[in-house]
């Protein structure tokens, strides 16, 4: 994985993360170390894939119903039988575990009328509709036709479930409604040796949040895909955050935003304090003490850096002495295209953007953490899904997160509407900052207008 890197692009003034990385006081790991900057240009994006219902009937047929998308987590359906519904776009698809181990999935739909064949999540020894009763084995072979006398134009072998692909990557399970797709191992490319040091697979969903979001799942996803607004946003968290000195890096279907944290937002007239940016991390209000002294010449980012060695050593033991600071301090924001969002160490996010069923003016945004575990893997969360009224924090199990993400949402449907609204034909990027963004819209470029139904 040699490093890469394109001259040209503007980059903030102060401190690079490569700079930051010399600091580090842990070996730093090799994938940290590439470089995959890329002039994506300055063109404005075209307001129309945000608001036009055509675009999003051609999202659907050109991109929803060929594109390996994250499902589920392998933990969900532990043992055979067990069932997951995936649904994106309209589209609704079983996720099942077979009886030998492996994992298919199917439209989730009878042959006979088109009945939906699973309402939920679950356990079955066979799949049944519910209308007529006609039956399928696990893997799809037809087993049950009332009045079989009336039907003698069914042929047994063509009456099959159809097949999605399936593959699996790190404890995720992906499906691709397109049979003719290259595997998945193709598409995912070199991502998978960036994580390998982080090894996903052996963690388990810890918590699982899901909300509906008044705006396009890109306008929600594309929060999540640079740092620049958090001066905005998010000025709480400025002075540890180094948001605007984010390395961006793009590959092809696959692209990262790391964003330092321990250092502070070049966007500040001030020079924060160590001890103030450890008041600022840890959340401590005006007037209490800061329960972590930092001693006189001490990094605030190397202090930090241990008290997350010393609050997951417990789980995963001496591993934590071969992490670097930058592992456990900073944001390693990965984008799997079109819609799959896994962090890197011990961050534990993942999110997930998808279309609100046919909806384009809505979204469903959905929170995973990912957590290492000692000794017999937990059972997976369940899904919590937050009502209309009730804002992330009303989710606990986020913690502190569950007021960055409301910060967010009180962004998402004032842009949907106001790309409804605007007289101007586009949205304007930064060449840099944004540059997972235009990334994103290149891909559906490629994906959606260079493709052909």
């Amino acid at each position: 994985m040699a490093p890469t890197a394109e001259p040209g692009l503007a980059r903030s003034p102060g401190i690079s993360y490569q700079q930051l990385l010399d600091t580090d006081t842990h070996q730093v790991p090799a994938v940290l170390r590439l470089e995959s900057t890329r002039d994506g240009g300055s063109a404005d994006i075209a307001k129309e894939r945000y608001t036009s219902r055509a675009w999003h009937l051609l999202e659907i047929d050109r991109l929803w119903k060929r594109v390996w998308q994250f499902a589920c987590r392998e933990e969900e359906i532990p043992m055979a039988g067990d069932y997951v519904i995936y649904e994106i776009a309209g589209l609704s698809f079983i996720v099942i575990r077979q009886l030998d181990g492996s994992i298919k999935s199917y439209p989730n739909a009878c042959l006979h009328r088109g009945r939906q064949l699973k309402d939920y999540a679950g356990r079955c020894t066979e799949l049944r509709c519910s209308f007529h009763s006609f039956a399928w084995s696990l893997d799809g072979e037809l087993t049950s036709v009332p009045a079989r006398w009336d039907f003698p134009h069914i042929d047994e072998e063509a009456f099959r479930l159809p097949e999605l692909q399936v593959g699996t990557w790190a404890g995720f399970v992906f499906v691709n409604p397109d049979q003719a797709a290259a595997p998945l191992a193709d598409f995912i490319g070199a991502m998978a040796e960036h994580f390998a040091i982080w090894d996903l697979a052996n963690a388990y969903t810890e918590a699982r949040v899901c909300k509906v979001i008044h705006a396009n799942w890109k306008v929600t996803q594309e929060a999540f895909c640079e740092a620049y607004h958090v001066s905005g946003t998010h000025p709480q968290i400025l002075r540890y955050l180094g948001d605007t000195n984010s390395q961006v890096d793009i590959w092809d279907n696959f692209a990262r935003v790391i964003t330092a944290g321990g250092t502070p937002s070049p966007e500040l007239d001030i020079s924060p304090s160590q001890d103030e940016m450890m008041r600022a991390m840890l959340d401590v209000r005006e007037g209490n003490e800061t329960p972590v002294t930092l001693e006189e010449g001490q990094s605030m980012r190397a202090v930090a850096a241990e008290m997350g060695r010393t609050r997951w050593r417990p789980v995963v033991g001496d591993r934590v002495d071969a992490m670097s600071d930058a592992e456990m301090m900073d944001s390693l924001d990965y984008t799997l295209f079109p819609n799959f969002h896994p962090w890197g160490a011990f961050n534990r996010i993942v999110y997930r953007f998808r279309p609100n069923g046919d909806d384009h003016r809505s979204s469903i945004m959905e929170v995973l953490f990912l957590s290492p575990f000692k000794g017999e893997r937990p059972p997976p969360a369940p899904v919590h899904w937050l009502e209309e009224h009730e804002s992330w924090s009303a989710a606990p199990e986020l913690g502190m997160l569950g007021k960055v993400f409301d910060q967010d949402l009180f962004n998402m449907g004032k842009v949907q509407l106001g790309l409804e609204t605007t007289f101007k034909p586009g949205v304007t990027l930064a060449n840099y900052q944004e540059g997972k963004v235009r990334w994103l819209h290149d891909k559906l470029t490629e994906w959606v207008e260079g493709a052909t139904s």
